[in-house]
């Protein structure tokens, strides 16, 4: 009989959304489609209140399949309820997370599934992160819909906020593993979609690609003002968190960016003091904070070099000079077990502080769309680091 097994197949980190002055929701369906990336029987699904301060109610949730990938549309006669010891509402209190009963359900690769729930009374929408690329899309609805076949045009819209929703475990062949991918706004937009559109390209099967990225953080510091506080928690508080995966055996890490380039300095930007920047040693420090925690995990670890920034609006020499020694370092060290160079991929020939033409989304910060796929393309696909059976 084949071993079997809890692996995640999706997740995301939770981080504290964009501080505005409606806070609450009431009467709101959420619905989000998650694209699995193998086959199981079974599954269990987190609600995670971590960046919450006060207690949520989910007042029911249910998954089903989708009708069409990526869709709003689910084939209600396969919707099934999701308990929590047995009830079909649940409490989180602040700070904590809650996890499902096993869910009887049949989950086929690249089948999408959709989890959809009613928050019937005031719930306070601080636990979310905002994540963009191919398969991350949502939607929320105005009313109670979370058993409907389709979403109501008239009173739905498109979301790429993911409230609450923190993880998707399929029960499955002792064979099929996780990668986490870590980091900051470049990790939490495209470039993990790709990769996962990369393993079912390749007929890659055993293997599922997690997100676990949140924009705006940074290794070593967070803001503790409501001006930035949707920038995110510091490493030190998400990473040993985030690396929770089950059947998780690889992470990614690509984050720093930020540490270089918030700091100008309280008479420009008063959350924003020079004592917030780091050396390249404090940096590096962080980075091995990470390995560190990663090991304890028995996790083998990849990062990826940190990309050009020249033309960002804080942009300076010193900056670029930082980042390079983070990226020497990175290049160099035996602590981990690869280096992904996105930095050589991505960088122009002519000025390497900078993205070519073609790799730029046009902030000078962010890659292009065709630079996530090509940053997708460069992981290497091997027993190292994605694990494969063909």
């Amino acid at each position: 009989m084949e071993q079997k097994k809890y692996v995640s197949t999706w997740g995301n980190a939770i981080s504290i959304a964009d501080r505005k002055p409606e806070n609450y929701a009431k009467d709101l369906t959420l619905r989000y489609p998650i694209c699995p990336m193998f086959d199981g029987d079974k599954l269990k699904i987190t609600l995670d209140n971590f960046c919450g301060t006060e207690k949520v109610t989910i007042s029911r949730i249910f998954v089903a399949n989708a009708r069409e990938n990526g869709g709003r549309a689910i084939y209600d006669e396969s919707s099934v309820p999701v308990t929590f010891g047995g009830k079909t509402s649940v409490e989180i209190p602040a700070g904590k997370t809650a996890v499902s009963d096993e869910i009887c359900f049949d989950v086929k690769r690249g089948n999408d599934i959709s989890v959809s729930f009613y928050l019937g009374d005031f719930t306070n929408m601080r636990s979310a992160v905002l994540i963009t690329g191919p398969l991350s899309k949502g939607f929320y609805s105005v009313g109670d819909y979370a058993l409907s076949s389709e979403l109501p045009l008239d009173y739905t819209r498109n979301t790429n906020w993911f409230y609450f929703l923190s993880d998707v475990e399929i029960y499955t062949s002792d064979q099929n593993h996780s990668v986490i991918c870590y980091g900051d706004s470049i990790t939490s937009q495209a470039w993990p979609d790709y990769l996962a559109l990369r393993l079912f390209e390749e007929n890659i099967t055993n293997t599922a690609i997690v997100r676990k990225a949140a924009s705006g953080t940074r290794i070593l510091r967070q803001y503790d003002n409501i001006t930035y506080d949707s920038y995110g928690l510091k490493g030190e508080t998400r990473f040993p968190r985030e690396i929770k995966v089950s059947g998780a055996d690889t992470v990614i890490i690509q984050h720093g960016i930020n540490d270089i380039i918030h700091p100008v300095g309280v008479e420009v930007n008063p959350f924003r003091p020079w004592s917030d920047l780091p050396t390249a040693g404090e940096l590096i420090e962080g980075l091995q904070r990470y390995i560190r925690w990663a090991r304890e995990s028995n996790l083998r670890v990849y990062m990826g070099t940190l990309l050009p920034i020249y033309g960002w609006r804080t942009y300076e020499p010193f900056r670029n000079d930082l980042r390079n020694e983070v990226n020497d370092w990175i290049r160099t060290t035996s602590e981990i077990d690869g280096c992904i160079d996105f930095d050589e991929a991505l960088r122009d020939a002519e000025n390497p502080a900078a993205f070519k033409p073609e790799y730029d989304s046009g902030d000078h910060l962010h890659p292009s769309d065709k630079a996530y796929k090509k940053m997708a393309d460069i992981v290497p696909i091997s027993n190292a680091c994605i694990k494969y059976q063909n």
